[in-house]
Order: structure tokens, then sequence, then C-alpha cells
């Protein structure tokens, strides 16, 4: 009997990492690499986000064709605006002032590919944010810390102060990765959590 397959995520992100190790998941780090402007140009958010995590997947899974790739990305929707990772500080900066005060929408797309299985699966959550008014010194402290490297909106609701008042969806799917589904997902292509 072959054993079962190992679970190969294609994301650095320590928040994801982070999830998937309380969840119980042991797994394989392996980033995919893929330009993620051009991939997801000229799509509504809520579409990016999921055609970015197949791409993510479908990147990674000939490298572990015996294996199941976990990939997901997240993106912040303010209207038909889609807000990924911001630039540079300068750049945060604008994607804070614009989310300050308001009530944006994060969605996560969550994908799994088991090549040698012909399994694929996606899908995506979406979440609602809420954000107090900042004032232009509150923007320029958080930007100065460099928490917003690497976060979409340029923001982390883990964050000691990322000025979010309310939230209405799955918690996890702000973080990064919709726990809940992905779990559901993960069980589809035979694999779960240890103990």
């Amino acid at each position: 009997m072959s054993p079962p397959p190992r679970l190969i995520l294609a994301s650095a992100s320590p928040r994801r990492q982070q999830l998937l190790h309380e969840a119980g998941y042991e797994f394989v780090v392996r980033p995919a690499d893929i330009d993620e402007d051009a991939a997801a140009s000229g799509m509504l958010p809520s579409e990016a986000a999921e055609h970015l995590a197949l791409q993510k997947a479908r990147s990674v899974a000939p490298l572990f064709p015996y294996d199941v790739v976990l990939a997901a990305d997240t993106v912040v929707a303010f209207g038909d605006a889609l807000l990924g990772k911001p630039a540079d500080a300068e750049d945060a900066r604008r994607m804070l002032r614009l989310l300050s005060g308001t009530t944006h929408i994060v969605i996560t797309g969550v994908a799994v590919v088991h090549s040698a299985a012909g399994l694929t699966l996606n899908t995506r959550v979406m979440s609602a944010v809420h954000m107090r008014q900042m004032s232009v010194e509150e923007i320029a402290r958080y930007v100065g810390s460099n928490q917003w490297q690497g976060k979409a909106g340029g923001y982390g609701i883990q964050d000691n102060d990322p000025f979010v008042t309310r939230v209405s969806g799955c918690y996890t799917n702000i973080v990064g990765l919709p726990m809940p589904e992905t779990r559901r997902l993960l069980a589809k292509a035979g694999v779960v959590p240890r103990g």
C-alpha cells in the first residue's frame, strides 16, 4: 500500500504556516513563484483571489505529483478595486488612508491540487472588516513599524493595533487561510491533521 500523500504548502506566508501548524497539519513549504499582478490583471477581486490560488497550486503541483499541494491568495476588495500587498511604504500608506473609516471585504481563494489523483479543488471565502477612522500620525506609526509588509491591504488583523473594530465572517480568512474551508478541501484530498 502506498503511503498517504504529503501536504505541500505553496506559500511562504508565516501566517498560513502558523494556522496549519495550530490545526495539527504536517507539511512541506514550497512557495509558488508567479507574477501575481500579471496573472490577475483585469479581474474583479473575488475572481482574482481564487484564480491566483489556483495558479499557485498548479505551478507547484508538477514538482510533487504524488502529494497534495495547497495554495491560497488573499486580497482586499474596496468596491471593485483590488488591494494586494503594498509595493512599498508609500503604497501601504495609500491603502490605509483609503480603508480608514470604511468597511471592506477580505477575500481568500484556496486551491488544492493532487496531480496523480487528477484532483483539483478550489473555493473562495469572503469576510467583511470595518476599520475605525485613523489619523495621519497613526498611519505613519503603523507603516513605520513595517508590520504592513507582505499583507494584502497593508495591514494584518493579528497585529498589535490593526484599527479593526468589527468583523463579519471567518476570522482565519482575514489572517490569510480560511481554516474551515481549507480542512474540508484537504479532507477531500485525503489529508487530515495528525492525532
